[in-house]
């Protein structure tokens, strides 16, 4: 076989050894197409463009002449194995089979047999070899380009990791970093399998997690201090008088002074007294509270997801500081500079009653705001001394200083009706009067010790009681069955309403001369207040059974003498006032007998004087009459209702 160079001579030219032509086409490298001496017609080349478009296997003419010298084997396509064309009778075989027929791998190389292409020279050779490799060649050539890419992989990490590194990096940031990647500079692929390896683990260790979970809860949790002071040691005392919160907590005089490990535990026993017990959230060895069912799990879902004031405030009232606020005055549309002889509430509508010396009877709605004006009765040459309002709140009774008449005003009809004589009652004058909480009964106190017992239906008299000595104040039980009175000498006399007999009577304990007396709406506490400013407060089933009972609580805030005292509708506080004094007024907290330290405000005193005092059917609001002639008005905010 002669060599290529000789058979082409100077016709064949490089570029035509991988021309785009010959390539398209399917001719073997190296082949002369223009200006050789064997050249391929136009319809040679359409119908193999035909063949391939409709996937024909037709094959070309084999060369003429020299190019059969070139190319020794047959002429075809693309590479060396001819593909086998697809005969209908191949798609009823199964796929394995089907596969077995199909055409071997392009670098498997040539089949046994067949030759390998000759060749000579630089630029033939590097054709032949480009067109025709051997299985070696396409081997080492995979390795070439495996090794080149594996390079270029690594250069490129280094190069991102250069930029993503900055000189200047703490080391505090490089040990984080190596802590929660781990060292993978070398191998980044580590880290993905590391990840993948964490999530497999999470996965199978979630069945375990309520295990831990109950273990770590068991385990008592227990921190150490930062630092231990020296001075820490030392037990250090607490003055206990110097502080007015810290009086609160005293159970003796001898507790004036303190260590603060005793005041620490007082305060958590005032806190547990308080609360009513320990609280959950605060004992130690508590467990976290897990919810079986789902229909309390859906629910704390739905708390969570819905905003509003979750936070209800406690049902009993809270000791130490009272929250109220000052409203503007009950009369204050009607102002007057007269004193105030009587304030209260309506007991069924949301109205105030004011009266005084100054002949006048004024009615105001209560909103803590205007306080508007309703109506105002006035009553020629009549001086009020006390004003009240029957149980049902249809009628208005009113008494003068120096008259023995009695006023009813019909509050439906709007009528005023003057009771100028009582058959039976031969007071020459009428001024201290009680109503029955059942409204069928009016008390009236006269002179010489008497009380008499009045019909409040018909106005009429019932009958009379005589104590030894003046009648300083008198009060009904909460049930009507039961009549208290204070004398002047400090005794209490009490009376059976049915009877009218005295079913016990008992010394005040301390009380030289009594001023005021009053009862609780609950039937369970009674205070006696005296001359000296004491009020003593006692259960009413010890007035009952006792001859000589004992005061629960002996309330000494006042100097003077204690001439007011009411109770509030749900019993836990007790108003005393003394008229004597400016600003002798003091709330106090039941059952815990305390007094609250926020009332009065002494920086802003305008108490004056107060003459009497009550609270609303609620307790919402808490109403004062002093000696210049302003009803002061104050809002509970513990009580949400007037």
């Amino acid at each position: 076989m002669l060599p290529l160079r000789t058979c082409v001579g100077e016709n064949f030219h490089s570029s035509h050894a991988a021309s785009p032509y010959t390539r398209k086409i399917g001719l073997p490298g190296g082949t002369p197409t223009r200006g050789g001496a064997a050249q391929l017609s136009g319809s040679d080349v359409a119908r193999e463009c035909r063949s391939r478009g409709s996937r024909r296997r037709t094959l070309l003419p084999a060369p003429r002449g020299w190019a059969a010298a070139v190319c020794e084997k047959a002429w075809h396509m693309r590479s060396a194995a001819p593909r086998e064309r697809l005969r209908f009778s191949d798609l009823r075989m199964p796929p394995e089979r089907r596969r077995s027929r199909t055409k071997p791998d392009r670098n498997a190389g040539p089949k046994p047999g067949t030759k390998a292409r000759p060749g000579s020279g630089g630029t033939t050779r590097k054709a032949v070899r480009s067109s025709q490799r051997t299985p070696q060649a396409g081997q080492r050539a995979e390795s070439v380009v495996t090794a080149v890419t594996e390079e270029e992989e690594s250069r490129l990490r280094q190069r991102n990791r250069r930029t993503l590194e900055e000189e200047d990096k703490p080391d505090a940031e490089r040990c984080l970093e190596q802590l929660v990647f781990g060292d993978v500079e070398d191998d980044e692929d580590a880290l993905l399998r590391r990840l993948r390896s964490s999530r497999g683990q999470l996965h199978e260790s979630s069945d375990d997690s309520e295990v831990d979970d109950e273990a770590k809860d068991n385990l008592p949790h227990q921190k150490k201090p930062v630092w231990v002071d020296d001075d820490d040691e030392d037990e250090e005392i607490v003055d206990m008088l110097n502080n007015r919160f810290r009086k609160d907590i005293m159970k003796n005089a001898s507790e004036s002074k303190l260590s603060k490990d005793k005041l620490q535990k007082r305060l958590k026993e005032e806190f547990q007294h308080a609360m009513g017990g320990v609280p959950d959230w605060a004992e130690p060895g508590r467990k976290k509270r897990q919810s079986s069912d789902d229909e309390s799990e859906e629910d704390e879902d739905d708390l969570l997801q819905r905003t509003g004031n979750f936070i209800s405030t406690s049902t009993s009232l809270p000791r130490g500081i009272l929250k109220m606020k000052n409203c503007r005055p009950a009369n204050a549309e009607r102002p007057t500079t007269a004193r105030i002889s009587s304030v209260q509430f309506h007991p069924g509508a949301q109205v105030v009653m004011v009266s005084g010396v100054d002949n006048a009877i004024s009615l105001f709605q209560v909103d803590g705001k205007t306080n508007p004006k309703i109506q105002s009765i006035y009553l020629e040459k009549f001086p009020i001394f006390k004003a009240c309002f029957s149980a049902n709140g249809e009628e208005l009774l009113a008494t003068s200083m120096h008259s023995k008449v009695l006023y009813v005003y019909d509050m439906l009809a709007g009528k005023l009706i003057p009771v100028h004589q009582v058959r039976g009652l031969k007071e020459k004058i009428v001024k201290r009067f009680e109503v029955s909480p059942n409204g069928s009964f009016l008390l009236i106190s006269g002179i010489a010790g008497f009380s008499h017992l009045l019909s409040m239906k018909t106005k009429e008299l019932i009958g009379s009681m005589k104590i030894n000595g003046r009648i300083a104040a008198s009060s009904f039980s909460s049930d009507s069955k039961r009549i208290y009175t204070s004398s002047g000498n400090g005794e209490v006399y009490v009376w059976d309403v049915n009877s009218r007999k005295c079913i016990n009577r008992f010394l005040d304990e301390g009380s030289l001369c009594g001023l005021s007396i009053a009862t609780s709406k609950n039937g369970q506490y009674v205070a006696c207040g005296s001359k000296s400013g004491v009020v003593n407060i006692y259960s009413q089933d010890s007035c009952l059974q006792q001859t000589n009972p004992k005061p629960i609580k002996a309330i000494m805030n006042l100097v003077t003498g204690a001439t007011s005292l009411a109770f509030n509708p749900t019993t836990e506080i007790l108003a005393v006032a003394s008229k004597r004094m400016k600003d002798a007024v003091r709330l106090v907290h039941l059952p815990s007998c305390t007094v609250f330290s926020n009332f009065p405000v002494f920086k802003k005193s305008i108490l004056s004087r107060v003459q009497t005092m009550d609270f609303s059917p609620r307790s919402g609001y808490f109403a004062l009459g002093n000696e210049r002639g302003k009803a002061l008005l104050y809002r509970l905010h513990h009580f949400s209702d007037f």
